[in-house]
């Protein structure tokens, strides 16, 4: 038997990409699935693709920028579902300016809401039931740009990721005693939609050289299936063949796209 038999898991940003990957898999190791996300149709793809394969997965829309759904939200899936074993807070959002001396307010306040305060506002509401059950898994999906902030990334999106793994260290020194375990992914490069927003959009080519969303799901299932006695706190995860990023940057420097 799976070691994520009857647990029940939260997938946000499950539409496309890593999400999708992660609550697919959570779902084929005996999980049931519920994702999250802004749009309903990548969501019921998603769905489809889990219950087609034999899986269990529901769906429900939230815009993780407002806090108050995120509470209701957190709310209905504690009253229909009860404890959610497994939180994973993947969904995330880049800008389109990356430079340091463009970037506007509102662009930097909607990565900041996507990435950092979501995250905080969800993983607040559903903690007192892992708590009070004894156990649980937060897992957070950041970024390289977490661990080595770069123009690349960008300056509110690598800003916006390193706040999120401070947060998930101050929060695993609180909860580790309780018997929740706090697990930051940092992924490098991967091929999905996020990447169009890039000041300069990777090609198919460029695509073809980097990791692909089922790598980061793996590592996701390494760590949430460990004996609760062994945990992750951290995993950076770079493609085997780094490539050069000059273009890249020299576009992200720049207020427009190229």
């Amino acid at each position: 038997m799976s070691s994520l038999q009857g647990q029940t898991a939260f997938v946000t940003g499950a539409g496309t990409g890593i999400g999708r990957a992660i609550a697919i898999d959570f779902a084929e190791a005996g999980a049931k699935v519920i994702i999250c996300g802004r749009r309903a149709g990548p969501l019921d793809e998603t769905v489809q693709l889990i219950t087609e394969a034999g899986g269990a997965a529901s769906a429900v829309t939230c815009d993780l920028t407002d806090p108050d759904a995120i509470e209701q939200c957190a709310r209905e899936l504690l009253a229909a579902h009860g404890t959610i074993d497994i939180l994973v807070n993947n969904a995330g959002f880049s800008s389109k300016i990356r430079s340091a001396r463009f970037v506007g307010a509102k662009e930097w306040r909607d990565v900041m809401d996507v990435n950092t305060m979501g995250p905080v506002v969800l993983t607040k509401a559903l903690l007192p039931a892992m708590i009070e059950q004894g156990r649980g898994d937060v897992v957070m999906i950041s970024s390289m740009a977490a661990v080595n902030a770069s123009i690349m990334a960008g300056a509110a999106y690598s800003a916006a990721k390193v706040a999120a793994r401070a947060y998930m260290n101050v929060l695993a020194q609180e909860v580790r005693p309780y018997g929740v375990r706090c697990i930051t992914i940092f992924p490098g490069e991967v091929d999905t939609p996020i990447l169009d927003n890039r000041a300069l959009p990777p090609d198919v080519a460029t695509r073809a050289r980097m990791m692909l969303p089922e790598d980061i799901s793996a590592a996701v299932m390494m760590a949430v299936s460990l004996p609760r006695r062994a945990m992750v706190s951290e995993l950076a995860i770079a493609a085997t063949d780094p490539r050069d990023m000059s273009a890249d940057v020299a576009a992200a420097k720049t207020k427009q796209e190229i």
